[in-house]
Order: C-alpha cells, then sequence, then structure tokens
C-alpha cells in the first residue's frame, strides 16, 4: 500500500486512516521515529522495553559459555 501524505507548517504528518486501521494505530499511541537508508520508519513503542529486547541477538552467543566468557572479562579488569 503507498498512500501520500502532507508535512505541515510544523512538520506534522497525518497517518492514513487506511494504514492506522491495518497497523491497528489507535489515538494516544506512540510511535518511535527512525531514519534508516533515507526513509522515515515509524515503528510502536513498546510498553516494555526488557520484553521486547529479550532474545535479541541470541544467536551471538550461541557457541560462547556464559561461565567462562564472565570469568575472562572480570579477569581482565583486574590485570589492566
Amino acid at each position: 500500500m503507498t498512500l501520500t501524505v502532507k508535512v505541515s507548517k510544523k512538520y506534522q504528518i497525518s497517518i492514513p486512516k487506511a494504514a492506522c486501521r491495518d497497523l491497528n494505530i489507535t489515538p494516544g499511541d506512540r510511535l518511535l521515529v527512525e531514519i534508516r537508508d533515507g526513509r522515515l520508519v515509524l515503528i510502536p513503542e513498546p510498553e516494555d522495553y526488557v520484553q521486547a529486547l529479550a532474545g535479541l541477538h541470541r544467536e551471538v552467543w550461541e557457541d560462547t559459555h556464559t561461565g567462562e566468557y564472565l570469568k575472562g572479562e572480570r579477569n581482565a579488569w583486574v590485570d589492566s
């Protein structure tokens, strides 16, 4: 779906009703504004950031033994 909006003198835009309906955006909802590759992206603000970020990049730690990693990090602070 491609819709057109106009920027007001106060740099405000109105989200078209069809987009709000399809994305379940209601009055009072808060949206995060990001700029990605020259595009404006609106993302619903999470009610709970901890829950929203839980498990993010889990694959980074797949082959890492947590205890050994923490021990190495702690030793690095002591040694420096």
